[in-house]
């Protein structure tokens, strides 16, 4: 009896850890600590209003006018990069629209893919080099719709409009310097025009659903609260912004050539210049101005909820 009763004893002594649980016992922890088994790191949603005990601080509006901007080299230095990269966009864009149309097949060409891909490449790298200089727009409507949200001045946007426009047309220019007057005129220069088949109605339509998505993925893109909300997430703002260039001009290079830019249109119609590249050229500004405006409007209002902070 000594013996069985000393061998209880050392049982009962033996550390509660070192006893092996049965597997379905470990099974049924893991259940019901689940996801909560780790502290949450990243809030989700309006949990994610706060971040270390402190609410996110939107920054103030940019002032209407700001007359101490045209005293800054900064200001011109963003305006100069603004008309470097709307030249170089133009540049590219239309001389791959020239190598498409030019060839009796398109089969031994890029076609409407590759065209696709030389606008939505050039917005991803210019963007990238511009970004840090002047915000890197290269369009008049992504600009008006960052006026309209408060990001810049009225000063600043009417002047990266203005270099973005002379920008576009230099562009076209070098471009049918390097065809030729008769070849560019006959290529019709990469104008804009509604295409036969399509009312202006439709063309109206597809611009501004066009310039919406644009717009709209640039404030996401861009978006200093979801930046800091989703830090967890690494994004490279121009990739999503030429993907959505990338993407709507698969869909409506057969409706419009897709403008959703309102200097590239103008650039490509001067330097053409005639008739048929004006006709149709005042949906190029109205479409891509009124889909920047809903952009802006449906971001500010609908998800950042700014009027009712």
């Amino acid at each position: 009896m000594d013996g069985g009763h000393n061998i209880i004893t050392d049982v009962d002594e033996i550390e509660p850890a070192r006893i092996p649980q049965p597997e379905m016992e470990g099974k049924e922890e893991d259940v019901r600590l689940g996801a909560n088994k780790f502290a949450e790191r990243q809030p989700i949603g309006t949990a994610a209003q706060t971040q270390d005990g402190k609410d996110y601080v939107e920054p103030p509006p940019a002032p209407l006018f700001e007359p101490g901007e045209l005293k800054s080299w900064s200001f011109y230095r963003a305006g100069i990069a603004e008309f470097i990269a709307t030249f170089l966009f133009l540049y590219i864009s239309v001389l791959t629209v020239m190598g498409v149309v030019k060839s009796n097949t398109k089969c031994s060409t890029v076609g409407i893919q590759g065209i696709a891909w030389a606008f939505g490449g050039m917005i991803f790298v210019l963007v990238y080099c511009t970004a840090g200089i002047s915000g890197g727009h290269i369009n008049p409507a992504v600009t008006l719709g960052l006026f309209l949200a408060r990001k810049l001045s009225l000063t600043r946007a009417l002047f990266y409009m203005v270099m973005q426009c002379l920008g576009a047309i230099c562009g076209a220019g070098v471009v049918k310097g390097f065809m030729g007057a008769g070849q560019y005129g006959r290529l019709a220069g990469g104008a804009n025009v509604v295409a036969h088949g399509y009312t202006k109605g439709d063309g109206l339509g597809a611009e501004i659903i066009g310039t919406f998505v644009l717009v709209y993925t640039v404030f996401s893109a861009t978006d200093a609260k979801r930046s800091a909300r989703d830090s967890h997430v690494p994004i490279l703002a121009p990739l999503p912004i030429g993907f959505a260039v990338f993407l709507v001009h698969l869909a409506t290079i057969p409706i419009t050539g897709t403008g959703i830019n309102p200097a590239r249109s103008l650039g490509a119609a001067i330097i053409y210049n005639k008739d048929r590249g004006w006709d149709d050229h005042w949906i190029f500004w109205v479409g891509p101005f009124v889909g920047a405006g809903l952009a802006a409007l449906y971001h500010q209002v609908v998800i950042r909820a700014i009027p009712f902070k």
